[in-house]
């Protein structure tokens, strides 16, 4: 999956509506991330890695 423009330099996007946080290397179900852009309600994190997304409430789902 090609990386969306606002967040190209991030591995790790955070959806604020359910606490969840999806890997875009491994992304297979493009339609769920756009979604999400499109809603404006996503959120990324410095540093970028999985243990502080977890660290903020984040539990990764992968699509």
């Amino acid at each position: 999956m090609k990386r969306p423009v606002r967040v190209e330099h991030f591995r790790w996007l955070g959806d604020k509506r359910n606490q969840r946080v999806y890997d875009l290397d491994e992304v297979t179900d493009e339609s769920v991330i756009e979604e999400l852009m499109a809603s404006e309600q996503y959120l990324v994190f410095g540093p970028d890695t999985l243990a502080e997304a977890r660290n903020r409430g984040y539990r990764q789902r992968n699509i």
